[in-house]
């Protein structure tokens, strides 16, 4: 995995044991699990933490790219990207807004160790929103658009996301430069971004959720309504 792969090329000497299983995946963050993914090694785990934390976010998002099969830099330079939908792969024009802040959401990964699985990008629409992603337009309507399909395939995620961003600080509302973004250190970031008092899911957080979960499945539908009633005058 990407933490490890970044730590031995620093020089750190690992004695990778043989494994039979396969390590659990970054996808974790969608089971509330907020280590990491430690591979086995003759290091303590706290060693490796160690190492791990005290990497730039330049260096963690190379080798996140490179496990994720993601262009260079996220794919900045490209005039579109794709997206797997029901199954098919589209080809989607890639904006300038979304360019902007594409940096952004592939440190969200990090933070939150999600991987860019269905099941990873869950985790990360609920957690964007609860952390305030829907002020900013018109990003914003790519993280609804996600939250709404990604809670009809991994509707979990999605809450436990929603639920880890009531005690996050977003990271777009850091108005951190991305030239500052890369300088810094994944220690640094977990810290930065921890809320000092914890929020649990009551009423208010509850109604919150539900109301953004509308909103999500609107904009989600939106195109099949657009469709059934063209269809519906065409019959006509």
């Amino acid at each position: 995995m990407y933490i490890y792969k970044v730590a031995k090329s620093y020089g750190f000497s690992f004695g990778q044991e043989k494994i039979k299983t396969k390590p659990k995946a970054l996808a974790s963050c969608s089971d509330g699990n907020k280590r990491f993914p430690y591979p086995r090694t003759t290091l303590s785990p706290t060693v490796v933490h160690n190492i791990a934390t005290k990497m730039t976010l330049d260096k963690l998002l190379t080798e996140f790219y490179k496990e994720n099969g993601i262009p260079e830099n996220g794919g900045i330079d490209k005039d579109s990207f794709e997206m797997k939908v029901l199954g098919i792969n589209l080809k989607l024009p890639n904006p300038k807004f979304r360019k902007d802040v594409i940096h952004i959401h592939d440190i969200q990964h990090l933070l939150n160790k999600c991987d860019t699985s269905w099941k990873g990008e869950a985790f990360i629409a609920g957690w964007e929103i609860s952390t305030g992603f829907w002020k900013y337009f018109p990003i914003c309507i790519f993280s609804l658009w996600a939250m709404g399909y990604s809670f009809w395939l991994h509707p979990k995620a999605v809450f436990n996301g929603f639920k880890k961003g009531l005690n996050d600080i977003g990271i777009i509302d850091l108005k951190i430069s991305e030239s500052d973004f890369m300088k810094m250190e994944f220690e640094e970031l977990q810290r930065i971004t921890k809320k000092g008092q914890v929020t649990e899911m009551g009423i208010i957080q509850w109604i919150e959720f539900i109301f953004w979960w509308i909103i999500s499945q609107m904009i989600f539908l939106f195109p099949l309504i657009i469709i059934a009633i063209g269809i519906i005058l065409l019959i006509k």
